[in-house]
């Protein structure tokens, strides 16, 4: 999203050009963010709360490890049917681990969580901005942080600082 907007603030910073005087200023996002104690807390949530998926993914693999290591082990023991019967069990608890990761780290685990405490966060400084750009008649305000088109950013138009002081 991001991305979008500061393509279409460069073109529409190119194709006015000289018709017009813009006022442009450029924020530090990335920046901002990493200076909110709400922000860190939230990505030390998440981190926590990724460090316990993974230790339960873990013992779940540590269980199939000892699953196979023991099929292993009594393979000359057994008949057909039990290799089959061994060999699905192995197969389903790999099939469950799988189903576990893509629970807890896909679209409705990490990132629906991300979304549920960073949201928030971001709101605030997009809202700050807003606001900010309205009451200072800024008609474009760039994010330095997101590279993707700011190839040169004079001190004179970041305005990171006032942000973070609205932020507050």
């Amino acid at each position: 999203m991001i991305k979008n907007v500061l393509i279409a603030g460069l073109f529409a910073l190119l194709s006015v050009g000289a018709a017009s005087a813009q006022r442009v200023a450029v924020v530090d996002i990335a920046g901002l963010l990493e200076n909110m104690p709400e922000y860190a807390a939230a990505q030390k949530q998440l981190d926590d709360l990724s460090a316990t998926w993974r230790a339960e993914i873990n013992a779940e693999m540590d269980k199939i490890k000892g699953l196979y290591n023991k099929y292993q082990a009594e393979l000359p023991l057994l008949n057909d049917d039990m290799k089959r019967k061994r060999e699905d069990e192995i197969t389903n608890k790999e099939k469950e681990v799988r189903d576990l990761q893509r629970a807890r780290f896909g679209t409705d685990g990490a990132f629906a969580k991300r979304e549920e405490l960073v949201k928030p966060i971001q709101d605030k400084v997009y809202k700050a901005i807003d606001d900010y750009a309205k009451e200072r008649g800024f008609d474009l305000i760039l994010d330095k942080s997101s590279a993707a088109g700011v190839l040169f950013v004079s001190d004179g138009i970041d305005k990171t600082a006032d942000i973070a002081k609205r932020i507050k």
